[in-house]
C-alpha cells in the first residue's frame, strides 16, 4: 500500500510476476483523488456537454434553414414586418447538406453512447460531421455578408435565420473540439475508449432533444394558428416554455389560448426534468469528483506543511518496547514520544482527515460559489451589452435598459415593459436564455450551499439561544451559535461518541420523526436493560464462582477495553461461550442504541455469536446507507467496524506513516490490455503487508463509495469468508465421518 503516491498494488504484482494475469476489477477499489480532474472532464463532462449542446446546435440549424437570411427594410419602416429576399438556391442546398451531416454526427454520438456504435467509429465520424458543419455555415454567413450584400446596403438587414446560422456554427465548433480532447484521451489510453456515463447521464441528452423538438414542433403549430413567422414562433415559444412571458407575443385566437394550456404546461414540467437531470448529474457527480481531488491536495499539503515543521509526530505509528521491571507482553513507553497510546494517536490522525475533509468542502463550497457567481455576472453584463448593440438602431435603449431587461430575464419576472424587437436582439434572447438554464441552476445550488445555509443555520441558532431553546441546554446551543458565527474558531463541538452494536450509537446527525418517537421508548426501556443485564450477570457469577469463569462473564459496564483489540477467536473479555444468556445478553444490549461510550468490546470468540454480530451489523448499516445527507462514522465506530473485519486500531503492525507527495517522473509502460500505467516509486517501498494511514491515499476516507457502503461492503465480505470456512470445515468433518465408518468396516 502507497500512502505517499498512490501507486496500484496491481503494479507490484506485476513487477514481481511479469506474465501474471491483471487484476479483477472488482478488487480494485476506486479512488476518484488519484485520477486528474482534467482527464475525468475529458472522459464524462466533455461527452455530456457535447451531447447536451450538440442537439441545440442542430436545432438552431433547423432555425437558419427555414427562413431566408435577408430582409428589405426601408427607413420609416417597421422592422417586425420587413419583406424576405429569397437566399440562392445553391445557398439553401448547402446549409441543407450540412444540417444532414450535424444529423448524422449527432445520432452517432448517441448511438455510442448507448453503446450500439463502437467508439472507433463513432467519434471521428461525430467530430468530423461538426467540425463540417461549423466550417460550412462559417464559410456561409461570411458569403452572405459579403457578396451576396445587396445595394443600397442601409435598406437590408439579417434575418434571425442568419444569426441562428452563426450561433449553431460556434455551438458545432465548440462541440466538437471537446471530443476530440476526449478522442485524444481515449487514444493516449488515459481512460477506456467508451464513455464513462450513466443511464441518467445519457438520459439528459435524450431529455435534450426531446424539449428542442417540443419547441420547435409547437412554434410551427402556433405559427400556423396565430399567423407568426416562424422564427418569431420559436422566439415565444422560449419565453413560454422558460417562464419568463414577456407579453410582446401572445394567443389571441381561441383555439390558440385552448392549446397554449396543455402546450405549456407539457413544456415547463420536461424543462423542469432537464433542470433536475442538470442539477442532479453537473453537481452532484461532479461535486463527488471535484471534492476527492480538493480532498488529496488538502491532504498532501497538511502533510508538507507537518513534515517541513517537525509536526509529525501524529502520523508516526506507536511501537511499544520493553522497559526495565516491565513484562514484555505490557504496554510500555511510547516510541514516538508523542505521549498517546497508538489507539489515541489513530483518533487524534482520523480527526486530522476529518478536518481535512471540512476545511476541503468549505473551500470547494465556496469556491464554486465565486465561478458560479462570476459566470453569471458575466453572462449578465455581456448579455446585456449585446442587446444593447443589438436593440439601439431600432430602439433608444441605454446600456441601463439593456442591463434592466436582462436581470429580469434571467429572474424570469418579465414585466414586458421593455423586449427586444430587432432580429438579432429575439435570436439572441433564444441563445442566451438556454446558456442562462444551466448557469441558474447551479448557481441556486451553489447558494443553498454556501449563503442560504449560513442564513438558514444562523436562524435557527438564533432562535434556539431566544425563544426556541433546544434539548441541549442553552448554554451547549450559546457555544454552539458562537462558534458558528466565529467559523469554528470559538469552541470545538462537543458530542460524546459512541460505536454501534454492543456500546450504542452517539454520532451526531440531524433526528428523523421516527427518531423522535422512538426516542422515549428507547430511554425508558435503557434503565430496564440495564437492571435485567446486570441481574443476569451476578446471577451467572453466583453459579460459576470460580475466579477463571466469573472473569469471563460480561459486565454492562465494564466488558472491554480500549487498548489494543484482539481478532476473532482471541479476545481477552469477550462474550462467555456456549452460556444460556450470551444471546439474549447480545440482544439487549444492541437495543440501547444511544448509550454515550468510550470503549469498544471485543470480538465474540465464539463462531456463532461473532456471526450473528456480523449479521446485526450488515442490518444497522444497510440503514445507514438510506441516510441524506450520507452518513459520517465517528472515530470508535469506524475502529468498531475495522475490528470487525479483523482490522485493529490499536495495532501499530497494521499501520503506517502518511508520507509527503513527492513529485518525480511518471513513467510509463505498456502494461497488459496495451493500457500506460503511471508509476512513482514510494521512498519507503512496498511491503509484504498492506498497512495504512488515515491520513493516506489508501484511507477509508479517500474512496469514491460513501462511508456507509464501505462498511457494507467489507462486512458482506467478512461474513462471506466466515461461512465459507464454516462449510469447508463441515465438509472435512463428513469425509472424516465417512472414511472412519469405511475403516470400521
Amino acid at each position: 500500500m502507497n500512502d505517499a503516491s498512490g501507486e496500484r498494488i496491481e503494479d507490484h504484482a506485476r513487477a514481481i510476476e511479469p506474465g501474471g494475469k491483471k487484476l479483477p476489477d472488482s478488487s480494485e477499489p476506486i479512488h476518484p483523488h488519484l485520477d486528474p480532474s482534467r482527464w475525468w472532464f475529458a472522459s464524462s463532462a466533455f461527452p455530456m456537454i457535447a451531447g447536451t449542446l450538440g442537439p441545440v446546435a442542430s436545432a438552431f440549424s433547423i432555425c437558419a434553414l427555414v427562413k431566408p437570411w435577408r430582409q428589405y427594410y426601408p427607413p420609416g419602416t417597421d422592422v417586425r414586418t420587413a419583406e424576405f429576399i429569397v437566399d440562392p438556391p445553391w445557398l439553401t442546398a448547402i446549409n441543407a447538406v450540412q444540417l444532414v451531416i450535424a444529423i448524422a454526427a449527432n445520432l452517432a454520438l448517441l448511438l455510442n453512447m448507448t453503446r450500439r456504435l463502437r467508439f472507433s467509429i463513432a467519434q471521428p465520424v461525430t467530430i468530423v460531421g461538426w467540425y463540417v458543419s461549423a466550417l460550412t455555415l462559417i464559410a456561409l454567413t461570411a458569403t452572405a455578408s459579403g457578396p451576396l450584400i445587396m445595394q443600397p446596403a442601409d435598406e437590408y438587414i439579417w434575418s434571425q435565420a442568419f444569426y441562428y446560422g452563426i450561433y449553431s456554427a460556434v455551438l458545432y465548433f465548440v462541440v466538437a473540439s471537446l471530443m476530440v480532447v476526449t478522442f485524444m484521451g481515449a487514444q493516449t489510453e488515459h481512460y477506456p475508449k467508451d464513455f464513462i456515463l450513466t443511464p441518467s447521464q445519457r438520459t439528459l441528452m435524450l431529455q435534450t432533444i426531446s424539449f428542442l423538438m417540443y419547441l420547435l414542433v409547437g412554434a410551427l403549430v402556433f405559427s400556423r394558428i396565430e399567423g407568426w413567422n416562424y422564427l418569431d414562433a420559436v422566439y415565444w415559444a422560449a419565453v413560454t416554455l422558460f417562464t419568463v412571458g414577456f407579453g410582446d407575443f401572445h394567443a389571441t385566437t381561441t383555439l390558440g389560448r385552448a392549446l397554449l394550456l396543455p402546450y405549456a404546461l407539457i413544456g415547463i414540467i420536461s424543462l423542469g426534468l432537464v433542470i433536475g437531470s442538470i442539477r442532479s448529474l453537473v453537481l452532484e457527480r461532479g461535486r463527488h469528483r471535484l471534492d476527492a481531488r480538493m480532498v488529496e491536495k488538502k491532504r498532501r499539503q497538511m502533510l508538507r506543511h507537518m513534515t517541513s515543521k517537525g509536526n509529525d509526530e501524529i502520523l508516526v505509528p506507536v511501537r511499544d518496547r520493553p522497559v526495565n521491571g516491565e513484562p514484555p507482553g505490557l504496554p510500555s513507553l511510547l516510541s514516538n514520544g508523542s505521549g498517546l497510546t497508538e489507539f489515541e494517536r489513530r483518533g487524534e490522525e482520523f480527526k486530522l482527515m476529518r478536518k481535512i475533509q471540512e476545511d476541503a468542502a468549505r473551500r470547494r463550497r465556496w469556491l464554486a460559489m465565486a465561478v458560479s457567481s462570476s459566470t453569471w455576472l458575466v453572462l449578465w453584463m455581456a448579455g446585456a451589452r449585446i442587446f444593447l448593440s443589438f436593440e439601439q438602431p431600432y430602439q433608444p435603449w441605454s446600456y441601463f435598459d439593456a442591463f434592466y431587461f436582462a436581470f429580469v430575464s434571467l429572474t424570469t419576472i418579465g414585466y414586458g415593459d421593455i423586449t427586444p424587437i430587432s432580429n438579432g436582439g429575439k435570436s439572441f434572447w433564444v441563445f442566451w436564455a438556454l446558456l442562462a438554464l444551466p448557469t441558474m441552476t447551479v448557481l441556486i445550488s451553489n447558494a443553498g450551499d454556501t449563503i442560504v445555509k449560513w442564513v438558514r443555520d444562523a436562524t435557527d441558532q438564533i432562535a434556539t439561544v431566544t425563544i426556541l431553546p433546544g434539548e441541549r441546554g442553552f448554554r451547549k446551543d450559546l457555544k454552539q451559535f458562537l462558534r458558528m458565527l466565529s467559523f469554528g474558531t470559538l469552541f470545538e463541538e462537543d458530542i460524546e461518541e459512541a460505536v454501534p452494536g454492543f456500546l450504542g450509537n452517539a454520532q451526531p446527525h440531524d433526528s428523523t420523526e421516527e427518531e423522535d418517537e422512538d426516542e422515549d421508548y428507547i430511554e425508558g426501556t435503557l434503565k430496564q436493560d440495564e437492571n435485567e443485564l446486570a441481574a443476569e450477570v451476578e446471577e451467572n457469577t453466583a453459579s460459576e464462582p470460580t475466579k477463571e469463569q466469573s472473569k469471563k462473564a460480561i459486565s454492562f459496564d465494564d466488558h472491554a477495553s480500549t487498548g489494543p483489540g484482539s481478532s476473532p477467536g482471541k479476545s481477552r473479555n469477550s462474550l462467555r461461550p456456549n452460556s444460556p444468556s450470551s444471546s439474549s445478553q447480545l440482544l439487549k444490549m444492541t437495543r440501547a442504541v444511544s448509550i454515550p461510550r468510550q470503549i469498544l468490546p471485543d470480538i465474540p470468540s465464539n463462531a456463532a455469536d461473532y456471526h450473528v454480530t456480523l449479521v446485526e451489523e450488515i442490518g444497522r448499516v444497510t440503514q445507514h446507507i438510506k441516510c441524506h445527507p450520507p452518513r459520517k462514522y465517528t472515530f470508535n465506530e469506524w475502529a468498531w467496524y475495522l475490528r470487525l473485519i479483523g482490522e485493529d486500531e490499536g495495532d501499530a503492525d497494521r499501520h503506517r506513516r502518511a508520507l509527503p507527495h513527492s513529485h518525480q517522473r511518471r513513467h510509463r509502460h505498456r502494461g497488459e490490455g496495451g493500457r500506460h500505467e503511471g508509476k512513482e516509486k514510494d521512498e519507503e517501498g512496498e511491503g509484504s503487508g498492506t498497512p495504512w494511514s488515515w491520513v493516506g491515499s489508501r484511507s477509508p476516507l479517500m474512496d469514491s463509495q460513501e462511508e456507509a457502503e464501505w462498511i457494507l461492503e467489507r462486512l458482506t465480505q467478512k461474513l462471506t469468508e466466515e461461512l465459507r470456512g464454516v462449510r469447508r470445515a463441515e465438509q472435512s468433518l463428513r469425509k472424516k465421518s465417512i472414511f472412519g465408518r469405511k475403516d470400521h468396516g
